[in-house]
């Protein structure tokens, strides 16, 4: 009988196996599928693409006379308007995307700002070195994860901006600056999580580490035993480096059962070479097949949720570099519909709050039934306050929402409306949110978010007096 089930199974796989992936395929060659709708349709001037350093100066010197308005952009992915402006040049830097030298002996990149975090994935992995923080995934260039001061899945290294040892700014005035955590100091950190508004990435120094072996530890339980569980089997392990975990979207456990994964530093580093090769992403329509399951009912969303939980059972005790730790998939979560889109908010709060603010934050979902959640991941962000426009203030756990919406105004409101809820819940706990996606938050939330939001804004007008650099996120949130 067992067999029999296991067959059945496996049967009902390979035919979910099939049916996605030639949907799949059939989306990818079809050329009258449809473009993705944008909350934020704006009408842009033009677009220069970033080439050389000499084009670039030229370019804001160009501006400065013509009085035309420069938006920098690398993948686009930021969600509210970062990198566009009404009539403005939008300066697309994702041609600029040489690796400049990766010097061995001293364990550090130099990378232009259109570099991807995969580019240098693939300049230093032949070297037996990783990088010590980047984003989750590695699709996104070097300058837009400086711009939003991003964070990834490594616990051990602080923040993105601990690991830059140096970057060049092209600023409004036409010049290039050096600027570190000692030289133009206070222009870095306002850089570092600025938002574009500061002037061009040109280049930034990046310290590495060493490619290691890790296994994989996986572990499911309620929420309330997640900090304690993070504390003394995550956090006080000094083998652990990586880590992350997922609560349920699923009706019948919502925010309620929840599963971690941790990367554990291999005690026989001898097998290290058999896991160095790169990935890269298979099987892309078995997760999208789900994924779109869940964006349909609860039925869905209860099948996705059982499917996410059966795989972390499967890589327990697995091994993986961590250079192949730091490339996780994102192909899967594409989406393009006419009448819907999918947006992200990313909440921060202290690691000591979990277990109150779970609960409230899960109020705020029931009463709003049709708000449709896809996904929550959750990471832990050690305190790191040196950026002007800091979210982790102190050790926080970060809780990335995955939120399928209608693009019409009147699910735009409705959206708008859990939103703000929910942001207030996080400050309630002394939390805050992260400012890259859709404007949702009222100015006054972002104010007790960001105590130093005036100040930011201070040191716009003082290196940016003519307001060369300007997006939607500026016009919306400055005083």
């Amino acid at each position: 009988m067992k067999a029999m089930k296991k067959i059945g199974l496996f049967l009902l796989y390979c035919f979910i196996l099939c049916l996605s992936a030639y949907f799949y395929s059939a989306h990818l060659h079809d050329s009258t599928a449809e473009a993705h709708q944008r909350l934020l349709p704006v009408k842009i001037k033009t677009v220069k693409p970033g080439t050389d350093e000499k084009d670039l100066q030229q370019l804001v010197q160009n501006a400065n006379r013509s009085g035309d308005i420069l938006s920098i952009a690398g993948m686009q992915h930021s969600q509210g308007g970062q990198t566009v402006y009404p009539d403005g040049i939008m300066v697309d830097m994702k041609p600029y995307n040489q690796i400049l030298e990766v010097d061995e002996d001293a364990k550090t990149v130099t990378v232009q700002s259109g570099a991807t975090w995969a580019d240098i994935q693939e300049a230093v992995n032949p070297y037996g070195l990783s990088l010590k923080v980047s984003q989750s995934q590695n699709i996104f260039t070097i300058g837009g994860s400086l711009s939003v001061n991003a964070h990834g899945l490594d616990i051990r290294h602080g923040g993105l901006s601990d690991t830059v040892l140096s970057m060049r700014v092209l600023t409004a005035d036409g010049e290039i600056r050096n600027l570190s955590p000692t030289e133009n100091k206070e222009l870095f950190y306002a850089v570092i999580g600025g938002y574009g508004l500061f002037g061009i990435i040109l280049d930034a120094t990046f310290q590495l580490t060493e490619d290691e072996l890790y296994v994989t530890e996986t572990q499911s339980m309620d929420f309330r035993d997640y900090p304690a569980y993070f504390k003394e089997q995550v956090k006080a392990k000094p083998e652990a480096k990586m880590h992350l975990a997922r609560l349920s979207i699923a009706p019948e456990s919502l925010l309620e059962e929840m599963y971690a994964i941790t990367y554990e530093t291999a005690p026989d580093q001898s097998k290290l070479p058999e896991h160095k090769q790169l990935k890269t992403e298979n099987l892309v329509a078995v997760p999208k097949f789900f994924l779109g399951l869940s964006r349909i009912n609860d039925a869905g969303k209860e099948t996705f949720w059982k499917t996410q939980k059966t795989y972390t059972e499967g890589i327990d005790g697995k091994l993986v570099s961590r250079n192949n730790v730091m490339r996780s998939d994102s192909e899967f979560m594409e989406y393009d519909n006419s009448r819907k889109t999918e947006v992200l908010q990313e909440y921060f709060v202290p690691v000591d709050e979990f277990e109150s603010y779970i609960p409230e934050l899960k109020a705020v979902l029931e009463a709003h039934p049709d708000f449709n959640l896809l996904n929550v991941t959750v990471r832990y962000v050690g305190q790191n306050d040196n950026a002007v426009l800091s979210y982790a203030k102190e050790d926080m756990f970060s809780l990335v929402l995955l939120i399928n919406q209608g693009t019409d105004p009147e699910s735009m409101s409705d959206t708008r409306e859990v939103v703000q809820e929910m942001i207030d819940v996080t400050l309630a706990h002394h939390g805050s949110y992260y400012l890259p996606y859709f404007g949702y938050p009222t100015k006054a939330q972002m104010q007790k978010a960001y105590p130093r939001t005036n100040e930011f804004f201070q040191l716009k007008d003082r290196y940016d007096p003519d307001h060369r650099f300007k997006n939607l996120f500026y016009e919306e949130y400055r005083p």
